[in-house]
């Protein structure tokens, strides 16, 4: 779980990348507000990237592109919105979402933190840095985590979702200097973002079965929602 919590088992992988493939449209049609050139928009460039990486179908990623961008005539209009409180049994959880209608998101998240406790502006958000997060695989034979998270001006690093994969923890500031640098040092850029890592995690060892049940039930609804980005946990591990 950690910094992000991501939806497990089967039932919910098959929908995966479908999911997965919205949410990047969403923060792609976003970046490409500042330019639809990945070549001179950084944060565009990171998540076409992304977005190959991930296969996302070419078509729909020039789509998104020239949507965001204001090239096909359609009105695009986001609003990122913060959502802050508890999942059951006091969890810290932030929930990120890009929402085109707050009056349909709002009153959704209520709905969905009825098991939980919805919080005001800044409730957790002081138990959460905010930071840049790189997931990156090595490209190079003996490529070293230590070194390239030191050369490439990181902050810190720890394993990532995928075995074998690293996480560079960076601030919030310098996440595409960070991104721009791993190549050089044996690392391939996965995924970058900015994210929200726990500052004092709860070990989930120190909950019974059903009452982690119960958390991830809750979790497992709210990433259901189509409006939500990123779910943020205060849960280590």
């Amino acid at each position: 779980m950690g910094a992000q919590w991501k939806a497990k088992g089967k039932e919910l992988a098959a929908n995966a990348k479908g999911k997965l493939f919205g949410r990047l449209s969403k923060d792609i049609m976003v970046a490409a507000r500042n330019g639809a050139d990945p070549g001179s928009n950084s944060r565009l460039r990171l998540l076409v990237e992304q977005a190959r990486k991930v296969s996302m179908p070419k078509d729909t990623l020039d789509r998104a592109i020239k949507k965001g961008a204001g090239l096909t005539g359609e009105a695009v209009h986001f609003e990122h919105v913060m959502y802050e409180g508890f999942a059951p049994h006091r969890v810290a959880v932030m929930v990120e979402c890009l929402t085109d209608n707050v009056n349909r998101t709002a009153p959704e998240m209520r709905v969905l933190f009825r098991k939980g406790q919805l919080g005001t502006s800044g409730s957790v958000a002081w138990d959460f840095d905010h930071l840049g997060m790189i997931e990156a695989e090595p490209s190079a034979p003996g490529a070293d985590a230590e070194v390239a998270a030191i050369e490439a001006g990181a902050q810190d690093f720890e394993p990532g979702d995928t075995e074998g994969n690293t996480l560079f923890l960076t601030d919030a500031t310098d996440l595409d200097l960070v991104s721009r640098a791993l190549p050089t040092h044996g690392f391939t850029v996965v995924s970058a973002k900015l994210g929200y890592k726990p500052k004092n995690p709860i070990d989930p060892a120190s909950l019974s079965a059903a009452d982690l049940e119960e958390v991830e039930a809750f979790l497992a609804a709210i990433d259901g929602n189509d409006d939500v980005q990123n779910v943020y946990v205060g849960l280590a591990g």
